[in-house]
């Protein structure tokens, strides 16, 4: 099978390094690193989407999430309202899975299905925010949930499905259960296993899909928290003529971080320089800087949507500089405390978050941000977001949504800005830290 990224170069300007990907036969994505440091991996992917509608997204970046390829609570044009938003939407097999017949039917894929414009999209097996329940794999097979209940894939009809989704990019069929604790070394080995014949599998009817033709098809990584077989999962996926490679099984629940840090280091280790890394499941700002710092691209971007669903609001804090309070604290030689998973009340909160619903904020009269330049903060208080979550109003859900995705989107970009600055300490300790 021809390889279409086997002609690669790389160059060396001064302090940067631009790595780039020639494709033999198409002229579609392409990573252009600008900047390494330290592992963190600064650049741009270019060539995404068909011919004449290419977009750009910047790494470190996250995709845009949706449920059955619509952002929650938002509207097209309410969600334009949104500046910087990513250029790449994220939609997922379990929630079109059950609409197949009618896409094929259609023939012009998900995207005019759906109305969206201005995007490229990128297919995944499951939404990281709805997790499927364990113990419905075999050899030959994997399971997706949708609204219907159960539906059991075969590569054939994982692969008719994108055909009918008819993305820009997209991920093999993979046996992605090995997360939970206590999962045995032969059930990583067999997952593993399975998960590269799905990927030969699939790259064979890629090849021989016309609907996929122009579409990007990228390996996945698994291999649970046993390092023998995630680095034998590298090894091998990065052999294959993918496009890209996706890293599954680092979600929050899985694993200790700091086991989670050594593995992605040692994966990535293995992955060739010139291909994107995206990795599943980890969106709280704190493992999104780790998994930056050991080489990660690309991230999804569910973990607002979660936010909003608990009626919460982000408000960390991702300025370098200073906001005045804090200013004033640390010049009176006051600390800032360390953002710890134990300091909420809410066990599924972070603490990256403020729960609206609480009483406390019914006379509270500030944006849920100060500074924010959102929609929500510039209009809206605490308060009346407080009334609208108590009363049960869809307005809270567009809101908090149209807030979150802003606040998310602006640490991305914050964090870009200061890995290209050799700043990212700094911000990692703004974020890490807040005031008592």
């Amino acid at each position: 099978m021809l390889n279409t990224f086997q002609h690669c170069f790389l160059f060396i300007d001064h302090s940067n390094i631009h790595i780039r990907t020639k494709h033999s036969c198409r002229g579609v994505m392409k990573l252009e690193l600008s900047r390494v440091v330290q592992g963190c991996r600064l650049g741009v992917l270019t060539g995404l989407g068909k011919t004449g509608h290419q977009h750009s997204l910047e790494v470190p970046g996250c995709f845009l999430y949706s449920r059955c390829a619509t952002v929650p609570h938002l509207t097209q044009d309410t969600l334009h309202t949104l500046s910087d938003l990513p250029s790449v939407t994220q939609v997922t097999v379990d929630s079109l899975a059950e609409h197949q017949e009618v896409l094929e039917e259609f023939k012009e894929g998900v995207k005019k299905f759906a109305g969206l414009h201005n995007t490229a999209l990128f297919c995944s097996q499951h939404d990281s925010a709805n997790p499927s329940p364990a113990g419905h794999v075999t050899n030959k097979t994997v399971s997706v949930w949708g609204s219907g209940g159960r539906i059991e894939l075969t590569v054939a009809r994982f692969m008719a499905i994108q055909a009918a989704i008819q993305p820009d990019c997209y991920h093999s069929m993979a046996d992605g259960e090995t997360w939970q604790v206590n999962t045995s070394r032969k059930r990583v080995r067999k997952a593993v296993d399975r998960t590269l014949a799905h990927l030969d599998e699939c790259l064979m009817l890629h090849q021989k899909t016309q609907e996929l033709k122009r579409a990007e098809i990228f390996g996945v990584v698994e291999g649970g928290d046993i390092m023998e077989e995630r680095l034998r999962s590298a090894r091998e996926t990065a052999k294959r003529p993918v496009g890209g490679f996706v890293l599954d099984g680092f979600h929050s629940a899985a694993m200790n971080q700091d086991v989670r840090s050594q593995l992605i280091q040692a994966i990535n280790a293995e992955l060739p320089h010139e291909k994107p890394r995206l990795i599943l499941g980890v969106g709280c700002p704190d493992e999104v800087i780790s998994c930056v710092e050991g080489g990660i691209d690309l991230f999804e971007s569910f973990f607002p949507f979660q936010v909003t669903e608990r009626g919460c609001a982000l408000n960390f804090n991702y300025t370098i500089d200073p906001d005045p309070e804090t200013a004033v604290l640390e010049s009176n030689g006051e600390t800032l405390a360390v953002i710890k998973r134990s300091d909420n009340e809410d066990g599924n909160m972070t603490p990256f978050e403020i729960n609206l619903k609480d009483k406390r904020y019914q006379d509270d009269f500030r944006p849920l941000v100060e500074g924010c330049g959102c929609y929500c903060c510039q209009k809206h208080t605490r308060a009346y977001v407080h009334h609208l979550l108590v009363t049960n109003e869809l307005l809270s859900g567009v809101l908090l949504t149209l807030h979150n995705t802003a606040h998310y989107l602006g640490f991305f970009k914050a964090l870009r800005e200061a890995i290209a600055n050799d700043h990212l300490q700094d911000l990692k300790a703004r974020v890490l830290h807040r005031k008592d």
